[in-house]
């Protein structure tokens, strides 16, 4: 890097699941003192305290803070916080926006989900169709990088899928399209450092290379596990009773509820242009990643008595 412009990148969310593994991916391709993180809770960001990287406090409802932290950045990259209405991510995104605006950022990039169309049922639906569609009207540079559902919180959930003996997902006959967070990662950071990849206006999918019916889907959960596990879906109103941690439940249910319209299927080879490989398989994620948790999992019973509480997010 001798001789190289010092640049910014500022990265919003990164003690989040996503944006820690963003930051991870970042770190080989640019120098520490380029990267710039913003966390919504400075006591979660020790760690990168102490290893030299500028850290900031901000919220999404304060647009001073914003401002301060967007100021000159070379290249945002901005994860959405985990409200869970449309109403609210709309008006946290105007704020960014309006700061984006203001603090001379040079380009603005963006997560965004394969649940955007107009017709998609799911809660948060509104919010990422209204993204592109606001950014498209406006005069920033920007790119848009969405994921499919993602493939991690599949291996906490397994066990319970076992016990289960089969996948419950309301989808009837339609499919699931995955990408796993680090992959995810992987190109933010390469779209990110990369000029010929970080186009105005361009927006990138990452999926894996095919889409998973749920029977399929459970065929390679009974690979990875050893155990039968079958397909018996339940109706939207079990599975929000049935998921309903923190109030949780009607939004779960409706994502599924456009996955059973085949809007959750998509796939794309977009991650093969930007990476020049493959994303990681289901199979081989899943393979790759169960048995060591299954061995966290059990540590963790012995230290705390008790399961940990699954994850079946799959978007955020």
């Amino acid at each position: 890097m001798k001789g190289r412009v010092k640049l910014k990148y500022a990265i919003t969310g990164a003690t989040g699941h996503l944006g820690q593994q963003i930051v991870a991916a970042m770190r080989p391709l640019v120098a520490t003192t380029e990267l710039y993180l913003g966390v919504h809770t400075l006591s979660k960001a020790q760690v990168y305290q102490q290893q030299g990287l500028h850290v900031a406090a901000i919220d999404y409802q304060q647009p001073e803070q914003l401002r301060a932290f967007f100021q000159d950045s070379d290249v945002l990259i901005y994860i959405p916080s985990k409200s869970h209405d449309s109403y609210s991510r709309v008006q946290e995104f105007e704020n960014v926006l309006a700061a984006v605006q203001q603090a001379n950022v040079h380009h603005f990039l963006v997560m965004g989900f394969i649940a955007d169309q107009v017709n998609n049922p799911f809660a948060l639906s509104a919010f990422y169709g209204y993204v592109p569609r606001r950014l498209a009207g406006s005069d920033i540079n920007y790119t848009i990088v969405r994921n499919a559902l993602y493939a991690d919180p599949l291996v906490p959930y397994l066990p319970e899928l076992i016990e289960r003996h089969n996948v419950v997902y309301p989808m009837a006959d339609q499919a699931l399209s995955f990408i796993s967070q680090a992959d995810s990662a992987a190109a933010f950071a390469k779209v990110a450092t990369t000029p010929d990849l970080l186009q105005r206006g361009r927006i990138y999918t990452l999926t894996q290379s095919r889409a998973y019916t749920m029977p399929e889907l459970a065929t390679v959960l009974s690979q990875v596990s050893g155990q039968p596990i079958g397909y018996r879906p339940v109706s939207l109103q079990a599975f929000s009773d049935m998921y309903n941690q923190n109030g949780e439940g009607p939004m779960l249910a409706s994502m599924y509820a456009g996955g059973a319209r085949g809007l959750l299927a998509t796939v794309s080879d977009d991650y093969q242009l930007i990476m020049d490989r493959p994303a990681q398989s289901l199979l081989d994620y899943l393979q790759t990643n169960y048995q060591k948790s299954s061995l966290i999992t059990e540590n963790s019973k012995r230290v705390h008595g008790r399961d940990e509480i699954p994850c079946y997010n799959l978007y955020q």
